[in-house]
């Protein structure tokens, strides 16, 4: 089993990225709990093209960006540049950060935690992010709630996932097949793109799936504690119906 996370580059195409991610309610989740806790210094882990990160920059946040692509980190750089932001951004692996700073809330927003692959990676990143925190620092993990049913009734099926429009012109549709692999608990999936009606690329996304008990067990196993364990981004309880597992941690 490979712990290198494996993306195809289109996925990486900042503007078939952006055109696919339009979601705002997690946003709005990050800002209330932000300010709600009066914290005054936040990292944003795979922060991407800046999706969260700049609208929350704008709205007074004391917001710093870090991702392994640099290509989103431009788009993000750019972004920031035009709406007259100055936000910190750096470019690393979450299991090795290495900035001199600590910080009073750091988040792995919008499944991005699936990228680790071993429970080695898991508690690397959980190790580096325990030495970025300020004391009682917080830590938010927003990801999936896997469903073995619908794994299981998608298995080997190409399913149309997406069909949109980018901002420069681009028709996008994506198929989607999945092979989920019990032996290592990966998610292998591959993303069939469909540019202006053309076939165009095959890339893959594989994801770790986390499964609820299973990852409670390990974040307060690696020196957090839970605070809150929500199943939207409304902070309703997490239920057996709940699509995300919204965790909300603080370091012991």
């Amino acid at each position: 089993m490979t712990n290198q996370y494996s993306v195809g580059n289109f996925i990486y195409d900042p503007k078939v990225y952006d055109g696919l991610n339009q979601q705002k309610d997690d946003i709005q989740f990050y800002l209330q709990w932000i300010t709600s806790h009066n914290l005054s210094k936040v990292l944003e882990l795979c922060c991407g093209t800046g999706r969260i990160t700049i609208p929350l920059a704008k709205s007074g946040i004391q917001i710093s960006g870090y991702d392994l692509n640099e290509t989103m980190l431009n788009e993000a750089k750019l972004k920031a540049s035009s709406n007259n932001l100055t936000i910190p951004f750096y470019q690393g692996d979450m299991r090795n950060i290495e900035l001199n700073d600590k910080y009073q809330m750091i988040f792995i927003p919008f499944n991005s935690i699936h990228c680790l692959y071993s429970h080695n990676d898991l508690f690397k990143t959980l190790q580096s992010i325990y030495n970025h925190l300020a004391k009682d620092g917080y830590l938010i993990i927003d990801y999936f709630n896997p469903s073995i049913s619908y794994i299981s009734s998608n298995q080997g099926k190409a399913v149309e996932i997406a069909n949109y429009m980018t901002k420069d012109g681009r028709s996008i549709r994506i198929n989607q097949t999945m092979n989920y692999e019990d032996n290592t608990q990966i998610n292998r999936i591959k993303w069939e793109y469909y540019v202006n009606d053309q076939p165009y690329s095959i890339e893959s996304l594989d994801m770790r799936m986390f499964y609820p008990q299973e990852l409670d067990y390990y974040i307060e196993s690696n020196k957090f504690n839970i605070v809150n364990k929500y199943g939207d981004y409304q902070m309703n309880p997490f239920t057996n119906g709940s699509t995300i597992q919204l965790l909300i941690c603080q370091k012991k």
